[in-house]
């Protein structure tokens, strides 16, 4: 064996125990995965990954996805190895708590790692939109002899990432759109957890792959180095589609007895296998977390390189800003993480003589008026532009023959959406938003979570908000989704009554800059109050404000709304007055910012002494004795919605004047 391959085997080995050890001294988590992969995580991260450990932002880095998750210790050993701050120490706390080594990876946890992944597909389609963000930066920046933007994007993927949906969603973008700088490698080692993949998973990957417009490349052995490092290079060669590199490996490879078996997968080895798998590769067995100074210099020499290009990059983003000031001038922003100044002026005005006018429309209006200041502000919806009024005027749609444009046609592919939104995001310089349906945000579910999780400041807009978007029936009439939402920490709903809260809303939606938002809207047109005119600017950002009060005296009973139904709650106020029934009514468009704010405020909005309460809102009632008390009442939905005008579900569903007057007075006794 040449002293060069002597080092590369070294190299591997060390990757490979190192996984072993963590999974052993956890007693828990997936070394089978590791030992098969290290070959080819050697190769991607010693030879063609452009990282500068000491510079993990570096904006031009390429990025490395583990979409695998579950195959975290991989993960750790090569930024411990690279040279990331990810000290042997945090290896040793694999899976404990407080650990920087948790049993998925964790974006903004450990350094190094680009998102975070383990619900298998969600990594290749955050990936996806990693390419998406590298080819709309590359469009807008870059000028000849200035490619500030060339990095690629680096995926290594499991059977199971490539079975799940959202895979199959966002891969079937990324060939439309031809985003040669995904790289994708699919680790085909035929096993799950149950067993062989053949149990439920017989098609032709490579043809799939093929037909969605992807380069597709084979490697049959994943420990030949040699074809791996030759289908890698043919790979980033590659420029005007993805690549899907099939690398055949062997799950729990090296060890005697769970080699290719599903044992290998998702358990430690044991002690015994752990020590006879050590020997069969020529490793020693104790002590263990052993690193060889010989297997950390290919990655000190990648390191070194990485630190060269970063070190250039540096030196050309000013050469670009003397070149051209007003595009350095814009990209200095965006990389500083700062809105631009006055990016809230000239936003539309609106005013109850204007007429009604659907919160989805206002929406349109706000978003474009945003658009025009913020040119990080991008999206589009799951083909539904014209129903969730989520286009920007005047922009081009994304595409690989325009991919400077702001309009995204993601398809009818909300999970895929939702994905792509956070890779875009992860980037640090775009502000993706994406439009749907309400009760479709159930497809959306698991990236609306992890975005909330890494806490990306990405824009959900879900219009059609209620069963008032009447007769499409209640296949289309969200419920529980309101709930469902207001469900997942980090992410903050807002559910305005009216244009003027929408513009509201919009601008807390921009504002944040850590964790999602959720705008919630209608289909239908909502008369625009004088009282949110008065009131949103000071009261929506703090989550609920009171709307109206008695012209005299204190209010017996507090009404409590969000969206449609704070106007019904105005007109129950005004018809209550007529009988002598003083009441508040309080707008409440977001419970999450409500209860961020400090209890005198949220005493001042709902006095405590006042126990007669009532919320109104066409969801689940579950989440609002938290504000009525148990001795309050919920005017909301108990079943599903059905096909009809909304004029006549309102009736039906009893949200009527006379409905809110008669739970008032029951209230009162």
């Amino acid at each position: 064996m040449s002293p060069a391959k002597s080092v590369d085997q070294l190299a591997i080995n060390t990757i490979r125990f190192l996984a072993v050890d963590m999974v052993e001294a956890a007693r828990s988590g997936h070394p089978g995965a590791p030992l098969g992969q290290a070959p080819l995580a050697y190769v991607l991260w010693t030879r063609l990954l452009r990282q500068d450990p000491a510079h993990p932002a570096w904006p031009d880095r390429d990025r490395f996805v583990l979409s695998c998750g579950h195959a975290s210790a991989l993960l750790y050993a090569l930024l411990h190895l690279a040279g990331y701050p990810l000290p042997l120490d945090e290896l040793k706390r694999f899976r404990q708590l407080g650990s920087k080594t948790p049993g998925h990876p964790e974006h903004g946890l450990t350094a190094g790692v680009e998102t975070t992944t383990g619900p298998l597909g969600q990594g290749l389609a955050n990936a996806v939109g990693m390419a998406i963000a590298r080819a709309h930066l590359a469009a807008r920046f870059n000028r000849p002899g200035h490619e500030l933007f060339q990095h690629r994007i680096w995926v290594l993927a499991s059977d199971g990432d490539l079975m799940e949906g959202v895979a199959s969603e966002a891969s079937s973008l990324a060939g439309h759109l031809g985003l040669g700088a995904l790289k994708v490698f699919w680790d085909d080692n035929r096993i799950s957890i149950d067993g062989s993949t053949d149990l439920a998973f017989t098609e032709d990957v490579a043809a799939r792959y093929a037909a969605y417009g992807w380069r597709v490349l084979r490697v049959d052995d994943g420990n030949d180095l040699a074809a791996l490092e030759q289908a890698a290079r043919e790979a980033e060669a590659e420029t005007t589609r993805p690549t899907l590199v099939a690398v055949r490996t062997h799950i729990g490879f090296g060890s005697p007895k769970k080699q290719d078996t599903k044992d290998a997968h998702g358990e430690p080895l044991g002690a015994d296998e752990a020590r006879a798998t050590k020997a069969n590769l020529g490793w020693p067995s104790e002590p263990p977390f052993q690193v060889p100074a010989e297997a950390l210099a290919p990655f000190q020499a990648a390191a070194e390189r990485g630190a060269a290009l970063s070190a250039t990059w540096q030196r050309e983003i000013e050469a670009y800003r003397q070149a051209f000031p007003a595009e350095g001038e814009e990209l200095a922003r965006r990389l500083a993480g700062e809105l631009p100044e006055g990016w809230d002026r000239d936003l539309p005005v609106f005013r109850p003589e204007d007429g009604g006018l659907a919160t989805r429309a206002a929406s349109g209006k706000v978003l474009n008026a945003l658009a025009a200041r913020l040119p990080e502000l991008l999206g589009g919806s799951a083909d539904l532009a014209g129903s969730n009024n989520t286009m920007i005027s005047g922009e081009p749609a994304f595409s690989r023959a325009s991919p400077e444009g702001r309009n995204f046609h993601f398809g009818v592919r909300e999970h895929a959406m939702g994905s792509l939104m956070n890779g875009m995001a992860l980037s640090g310089l775009l502000r993706p938003y994406g439009g749907t349906f309400l009760v479709f945000s159930d497809y959306m579910r698991p990236p609306i979570r992890l975005a909330a999780l890494m806490e990306l400041p990405v824009v959900f807009v879900f219009t059609h908000d209620s069963i008032f978007l009447g007769e499409d029936g209640p296949t289309h009439q969200p419920v529980s989704q309101l709930l469902s939402l207001r469900s997942i920490p980090h992410l903050v709903v807002l559910r305005p009554a009216d244009a003027a809260e929408t513009l509201e809303a919009w601008k807390v939606a921009i504002a944040r800059r850590h964790g999602p938002t959720a705008l919630v809207l209608t289909r239908q047109k909502l008369p625009t109050l004088a009282e949110t005119v008065a009131g949103a600017p000071a009261g929506v950002r703090r989550g609920a404000y009171v709307l109206a009060d008695p012209a005299e005296g204190a209010p017996r009973a507090l009404l409590l709304a969000t969206g449609s139904e704070v106007a019904l709650a105005l007109e129950a106020h005004r018809a209550l007055a007529a009988q002598g029934i003083a009441t508040r009514v309080v707008s409440m468009p977001s419970w999450e910012l409500f209860n961020q704010q400090e209890p005198a405020y949220r005493e001042a909005v709902l006095p405590s002494r006042i126990r007669a309460r009532l919320a109104l809102e066409a969801g689940s009632p579950l989440g609002w004795h938290q504000y009525v008390g148990l001795e309050g009442d919920v005017l909301g939905q108990q079943g599903f919605g059905a096909s009809a005008p909304q004029a006549d579900l309102a009736r039906h569903f009893g949200y009527t004047v006379e409905e809110v007057e008669r739970r008032v007075k029951a209230l009162l006794g």
